[in-house]
């Protein structure tokens, strides 16, 4: 009897603790960064030491974003920038309200819907198509959007040269990462067919290596233009000649006028509810937001928990609610300028519902039987994103582009400043897919002055009127699959924050008709039961966007930075 008491007691214990283990939240891989004041989380530890060092001081959130935004010019090339364009959503306390800056970049004025295409009316390849070369370029709005933040909605703490200062230091001289010296051997092929782009970012042709000492003193006497001129100098100044100047001598089509005549767009937010939180995004011409919403509110009838946080039912009924959305997106979605964008419709419960009506939760519907919902006559990879709170509860979620990564490939000479390739966010030929198989139609097609509609989808979402998160993430389509995912994570799966950016993520997009899942993200048990409803499944070559988030803890109201994993220079510094 006592041998059999020696048995049984040590695996009662072993159970009990076990119980107990399981009761517990996992923790994340790793532990989100924490601060009592204020937060800043970008794709580049320097960066974000530039924010918070603003912060300390006694700037405000947007102060502190605008410093990010210069910053990351500097230390992220890729898709950090002065010539790109993007869109900036803020929360202000005082208020409790939220605006946009579209600084999106806009179509030339001799742009027209037939520039790309060869005489036999296929698509132009290579130097002179919409993906690389002097013609692939949109007139840049990232200098005027952030200005237009500092300047309405800053502190009045710092000054315009001040939150400039990290990024001219750090443009003088800063020590190379592992992550940008990967990058930078990545895209050698693009960079070195231009000899600025050659000679500044891959080191002449040596290339660089991490922990060398990198100075661009061209792009630090760009930003010494701006601090001492101000911000229209970049358009009407010495920088904007240098920009119309080199265009003209390649063939490119940004004129002076052009640079001199940008304007940014403030615009009013959208919002809506999700299981008892308000979700708030940009309007149109970022299609990221208005396609977000609409996917939550498809999947919100759907007991989320119960199907599983990681089972084929929520993925399958992820893909679902995409491919509905996301024809939507291409046909109706475009520069609210040039078309009507029927926003409400889109949105109405109702017609969702009716969107949703024939989802079978065993098998897949194949895209080429889903249409447009509302009947209507037809109208890089790599962003980066970055997230901001401050002490006072203003918040910032910023996402601006070069559209590839390294944009263009060219480089304005004595600017060190790389072009954006927007024009490939626009229709070069209706139903042709862009660079990351997107369709693009007719309310996207070329025009002089045009907004192209972006995947950016700078993201906040509040609780009981107190702001809980603040998300982004860059990677064309994926983006809006990749914030809907962090924020089912928090809000459906009560995940810490980072643990809800670590988690594998899925992908779809209407065409090409595929899942998409990151490598080693989805069981085989998954993976054979989507195939089995009918999807097509295949593994993505890279990981899927780059999170930058930021959550205030409901309980504490301290701030707790999650800088995503998969970005290898990703870091979040609290104050």
């Amino acid at each position: 009897m006592k041998s059999r008491i020696r048995l049984l007691c040590p695996r009662l214990v072993l159970a009990l603790l076990l119980s107990a283990v399981a009761a517990l939240p996992l923790p994340a891989q790793r532990a989100a960064v924490e601060a009592e004041h204020g937060m800043v989380a970008s794709a580049h530890a320097l960066a974000s030491e530039a924010g918070a060092e603003i912060l300390r001081k006694g700037g405000n959130a947007v102060d502190a974003a605008v410093a990010t935004g210069f910053a990351l010019t500097a230390t992220f090339p890729s898709a950090g920038n002065l010539a790109g364009g993007g869109f900036m959503l803020i929360h202000l306390a005082e208020g409790n309200r939220q605006v946009v800056i579209d600084y999106r970049e806009t179509a030339p004025a001799v742009a027209t819907r037939d520039m790309f295409l060869n005489p036999d009316g296929s698509v132009m390849t290579d130097l002179g198509s919409t993906l690389l070369g002097w013609r692939a370029s949109g007139v840049p709005g990232t200098v005027a959007g952030l200005a237009e933040a500092f300047q309405k909605y800053g502190s009045g703490k710092v000054t315009w040269a001040e939150v400039i200062e990290p990024a001219r230091r750090l443009a003088e001289a800063h020590v190379v990462t592992e992550g940008v010296a990967a990058s930078l051997r990545e895209f050698t092929f693009r960079l070195g067919r231009f000899e600025e782009s050659k000679r500044i970012f891959l080191n002449g042709g040596a290339g660089w290596k991490a922990g060398d000492t990198w100075r661009q003193p061209e792009l630090a006497a760009t930003l010494v233009r701006l601090q001492r001129e101000g911000p229209r100098e970049f358009y009407e100044g010495l920088t904007g000649r240098l920009i119309a100047e080199a265009m003209q001598a390649n063939a490119g089509t940004i004129t002076r006028e052009d640079l001199k005549g940008y304007r940014i767009q403030v615009r009013e937010v959208l919002r809506q509810s999700y299981r008892g939180h308000e979700v708030v995004v940009p309007p149109p011409p970022s299609s990221g937001g208005l396609t977000l919403l609409q996917m939550l509110a498809m999947i919100e009838p759907f007991d989320l928990k119960a199907l599983g946080q990681d089972s084929a039912a929520k993925y399958h009924l992820f893909a679902e609610a995409a491919r509905r959305a996301f024809i939507d997106r291409i046909e109706y979605i475009g520069d609210p300028a040039f078309v009507n964008v029927p926003v409400a419709r889109l949105l109405d419960r109702a017609y969702l519902a009716r969107r949703m009506a024939d989802f079978n939760p065993r098998q897949a519907t194949p895209s080429a039987v889903i249409k447009p919902g509302l009947g209507l006559p037809h109208e890089s990879n790599d962003t980066t994103c970055y997230a901001v709170v401050d002490a006072q509860g203003n918040a910032v979620s910023n996402s601006y582009t070069l559209r590839n990564s390294y944009g263009s490939g060219v480089t304005i000479p004595g600017t060190g400043l790389l072009m954006n390739n927007v024009m490939d966010n626009m229709a070069t030929k209706v139903g042709q897919p862009n660079m990351f198989g997107l369709v693009i139609g007719e309310v996207n097609i070329i025009s002089p002055g045009r907004r192209a509609a972006s995947s950016q989808t700078p993201v906040m979402v509040f609780k009981d009127g107190r702001l809980l998160l603040v998300t982004s993430s860059p990677g064309g389509p994926t983006i809006i699959n990749t914030v809907l995912q962090v924020i089912t994570n928090v809000v459906d799966f009560g995940m810490p924050v980072m643990q809800a950016v670590e988690a594998p993520r899925i992908h779809h997009q209407w065409l090409p008709d595929k899942i998409e899942y990151e490598r080693y993200g989805l069981s085989a048990d998954t993976l054979n039961a989507l195939q089995a409803m009918g999807h097509t499944v295949a593994v993505r070559p890279t990981y899927q966007g780059d999170a930058e988030t930021i959550l205030v803890d409901p309980k504490t109201g301290r701030r707790l930075g999650a800088s995503d994993p998969r970005q290898p220079d990703a870091t979040s510094v609290g104050h």
